[in-house]
């Protein structure tokens, strides 16, 4: 049984949770073992053509931002995966934090990481808020939020979807709250306030064989006065993302700053399409998310790090400057970094027509 089901909430059902626009399945055994063994057939996947880039990171401007309270410089660093540092409104927040040499249960089996963190847990200035996404292993990891909740000057506030806070307490981290869609969480940051919400993807959760869709699944809108960022988490291609845009379209408005200032979108993991299409967005439908959501900027994230499917490591951002350049892109509409680089961006700032005149 679901002990959160509602059951006037379409995605919340008696033993779980759903998608709002596919009813996904998990994949069974049958279909596993076609995929691998067509990999193994075509020689699957194709090693890079060179290691996934890396930087080293800003250290002393990146703790130098994080203590500015408000004269903090909006800014998002990629650490690796779907590991991402944002600076914004006086916060320092880290996406799905993994740090682990596997995103595996066992120590010894599993994806293994092919590079390592942008930084090092020890590196991190202090953390203010985590967000997780869902409970894959390669996104929630329980040696990393462990690590993160032992920081030095107190322990992150943990934003997790239904489900996920009594697994948190379980491993000692008590400082959490769990979110349903589009519930919002208010926090006051040195800038003014900044609001959390955990809006819908397309994916599914599981942790072992007898939990799936057992605990919710999203991503999250993070508004503050300096920065609106949105981050997708693991989701395939919906119509949701068009409802996230409608859904703020009160925050929004031209005169108030725009749409998103940054957008975190994955763009790897996604062949053979026939097996991935439902959970993992390719570059093309990440691109159509960019534009759905209509963001300022995104950044390409869930690639480079773990060889979870068929395509090379390294083939993502190639396809996304071929895409960019057929469809018209500038670069910094939507761009990847090298792990550990960091991009400064601009500060939102609302629109004022009689103050241009």
């Amino acid at each position: 049984m679901n002990p959160y089901h509602d059951p006037d909430k379409s995605h919340h059902r008696p033993n779980g949770f759903q998608n709002n626009y596919l009813e996904f399945e998990p994949k069974s055994l049958s279909e596993l073992l076609r995929w691998r063994r067509e990999a193994a057939r075509l020689r699957l996947p194709p090693p890079p053509r060179a290691p996934t880039p890396r930087v080293a990171p800003e250290l002393d401007w990146l703790l130098a931002n994080a203590l500015a309270g408000a004269a903090m410089q909006p800014a998002v660093t990629w650490i690796g995966h779907a590991t991402a540092m944002v600076q914004m409104g006086g916060l320092t927040l880290l996406t799905d934090p993994m740090f682990s040499q596997r995103a595996s249960p066992l120590p010894l089996l599993g994806p293994r990481r092919h590079a390592a963190p942008g930084l090092a847990l020890a590196e991190l200035p202090h953390v203010d808020l985590v967000l997780v996404s869902h409970n894959h292993y390669d996104h929630l990891d329980a040696a990393s939020v462990v690590a993160l909740n032992r920081q030095p000057g107190g322990p992150p506030l943990f934003v997790v979807p239904l489900g996920l806070k009594d697994w948190l307490a379980a491993r000692g981290i008590t400082r959490s709250i769990e979110l349903d869609w589009w519930d919002r969480q208010r926090l006051e940051g040195p800038r003014g306030p900044v609001e959390v919400a955990l809006v819908p993807a397309q994916h599914w959760s599981s942790r072992s064989p007898r939990d799936a869709m057992a605990t919710l699944w999203g991503g999250f809108a993070v508004l503050a006065p300096d920065c609106h960022l949105l981050f997708t988490g693991d989701t395939g291609y919906s119509r949701d993302f068009g409802d996230i845009r409608q859904h703020f379209s009160d925050r929004q408005t031209v005169t108030q700053g725009g749409g998103f200032d940054l957008a975190l979108i994955p763009i790897g993991a996604y062949a053979p399409r026939w097996f991935m299409r439902d959970q993992h967005v390719d570059v093309g439908e990440a691109l159509r998310i960019h534009a759905d959501l209509g963001a300022k900027r995104s950044l390409g994230i869930h690639w480079g790090v773990f060889q979870l499917t068929d395509e090379a490591l390294d083939e993502p951002p190639r396809k996304l400057a071929e895409l960019r350049e057929l469809r018209g892109l500038a670069e910094e509409e939507f761009f990847v970094t090298a792990i550990g680089e960091t991009r400064r961006l601009p500060p939102r700032r609302a629109f004022n027509p009689l103050s241009e005149t």
